[in-house]
């Protein structure tokens, strides 16, 4: 059998065993819980509404850091209600509908840096965990840029946890009643692939 032929059975057979090994592989780490164990994406609409309160007697946000003060040209322009540099903490109660008394079914945790020099504009890191229902124990990632002179906001979500692992989608924010001195609540539609 001449050479040529012989490393042409041999590098086929070689190529065989590798499409072998990494189908094998492959299915192994399907089996256990890989990323690509599940085929099937579900899409899911949730809608809530987030007490964003900045004022009272038990505020759901509050900015750590003035960014106007800390800046020695403008230090007495911390009194504006949003500024550039400004960081904010949220503790916010997600409820069922817009009303104080409604039934709570989870919380958004997290911040928001003003992040523009005009207009009100944050980046916004948050994860809404959820505590009630079918998802309890849940949660969404979060991360958006936040213009409040916009009626609709857009905002991306990047993951979850327990039934949302490797969750992809989008979440849309609107102000139900709010004040950019007080706050107030905002309605939240997200859709979800899961």
């Amino acid at each position: 059998m001449p050479v040529a032929i012989a490393c042409s059975k041999l590098m086929d057979f070689l190529l065989l065993c590798y499409a072998f090994l990494l189908g094998t592989a492959t299915a192994a780490y399907n089996t256990h819980g890989g990323a690509a164990a599940s085929t099937t994406t579900t899409t899911t609409h949730l809608q809530f509404y987030m007490d964003d309160f900045y004022t009272g007697q038990n505020p759901t946000a509050l900015r750590v850091v003035s960014g106007r003060s800390l800046s020695p040209e403008n230090g007495t322009a911390a009194t504006s209600p949003r500024q550039f540099g400004d960081i904010v903490v949220l503790n916010d109660p997600l409820t069922e509908g817009p009303d104080r008394g409604s039934a709570r079914v989870g919380k958004a945790q997290g911040f928001a840096v003003r992040s523009s020099e005009g207009g009100i504009v944050s980046d916004l890191h948050m994860h809404l965990f959820l505590e009630t229902g079918e998802y309890n124990g849940s949660s969404l990632a979060v991360n958006g840029r936040i213009d409040m002179d916009m009626e609709v906001r857009e905002s991306v979500i990047v993951g979850g946890t327990g039934r949302f692992r490797y969750a992809r989608g989008y979440m849309l924010s609107r102000n139900y009643e709010y004040d950019l001195t007080d706050g107030g609540v905002v309605e939240l539609n997200v859709y979800v692939q899961h």
